[in-house]
């Protein structure tokens, strides 16, 4: 034992205990959790409840209420799951996590990142430090996770929603412009180790907005599923089309322009969902980074459309709305990449293999 503590010894604190300071860590592995915590809760209840809704199946509808009641613990968990944290401070994060989530209003989700990444590197530090590991390490990541969100998290919560409000206030004024900067921009962090999910969620992204950024996702999504259909058949396509676009970040790296087609492809449908169609996610914001993933973006967009009807803001979902989704999520991103793909492979840019999945 006396062996073990020297050797330990000679290690930096901080790496002993877990605590990497790393953009890497925090701006990818956390936020990436933070949004299968989102999907796990908040999303994946708000579809139960729609479905339950719209069937008439009211248990179907009590279940979702629970899971989007969990949100905010779902969150913090998931966050600390990435960064490691032993089971006591994981544990403790759910506490850390509700109150962040209801104190930050509209910027909860941000909030709780926040505050989830603070009272995880807090209690990992402490953790198994004391004889009263038990006691200490909750209290103090309980007690600094929570006592920052009661300082910060309104505060945070504010400057997301104003953030947000600004983009879909800008968008409404300038849908032409603002299309295609959000869906390409929100489309781009679709692809890459981020989460446009998250990002979506914590600026309280909807509205026009919320579709342009639909309209983005999908465009990665469909894109390169179809792009890459000669190199990876039904199992890339179905892998990419209803799962991640992210999967091609390897091969983007080796080859860059291979990404050129799906953003294109995003800044022409992006404006159209908001210039054309006025295609709006006024469902869960988090819906808005989601694309095609699991059909995620077209489910909120859809219970955007209820939820507007029931509000009377809306008479009816027309065959338009519909048109304009089918076009936008899968058509025109199916047409337009490898239309803008061909120059490319006749100048070389784009070769064949430059697009293979390990699956």
């Amino acid at each position: 034992m006396k062996k073990r503590y020297e050797k330990n010894s000679d290690v930096p604190f901080l790496k002993r205990k877990g605590v990497s300071l790393s953009p890497a860590t925090y701006g990818i592995d956390a936020l990436g959790a933070m949004a299968q915590g989102l999907f796990a809760s908040l999303l994946i209840g708000t579809i139960l409840s729609t479905l339950g809704e719209q069937t008439g199946i009211d248990i179907l509808v009590v279940i979702g209420g629970y899971a989007k009641e969990a949100t905010g613990a779902a969150m913090a968990v998931a966050i600390g799951y990435a960064l490691k944290a032993p089971q006591l401070v994981l544990f403790s994060l759910v506490a850390v996590g509700q109150a962040a989530n209801a104190l930050g209003g509209a910027g909860g989700p941000l909030a709780v990142y926040f505050a989830a990444v603070l009272a995880s590197e807090c209690g990992k530090i402490v953790s198994k430090e004391t004889k009263i590991d038990i006691i200490v390490t909750p209290t103090v990541a309980i007690g600094t996770g929570v006592l920052f969100s009661i300082g910060c998290a309104p505060a945070i919560g504010r400057a997301a929603s104003s953030v947000g409000g600004a983009i879909m206030w800008a968008t409404e004024l300038q849908p032409l412009f603002m299309g295609i900067l959000v869906s390409v921009l929100v489309g781009i962090a679709l692809t890459l180790p981020i989460s446009s999910a998250a990002i979506c969620a914590a600026l309280g992204l909807t509205g026009l907005a919320g579709g342009a950024a639909v309209a983005g996702c999908c465009a990665q999504m469909i894109g390169f599923a179809v792009m890459s259909f000669g190199e990876n058949g039904w199992g890339g396509f179905f892998a990419q089309g209803i799962g991640t676009s992210m999967l091609q970040m390897g091969n983007i790296v080796r080859n860059p322009r291979i990404w050129i087609p799906p953003i294109l492809a995003s800044a022409v449908t992006g404006p159209l969902a908001t210039c054309l169609f006025g295609m709006q996610m006024n469902g869960a914001a988090v819906a808005s980074g989601m694309g095609t993933c699991g059909l995620v973006g077209q489910i909120g967009v859809y219970t955007g459309w209820l939820s507007d009807i029931a509000a009377g803001t809306k008479s009816a979902v027309t065959v338009t709305d519909w048109v304009g989704l089918v076009l936008i999520c899968f058509v025109l991103p199916a047409v337009l990449t490898p239309l803008f793909a061909a120059p490319l492979r006749r100048m070389g840019w784009i070769r064949k293999g430059d697009m293979k999945l390990e699956l």
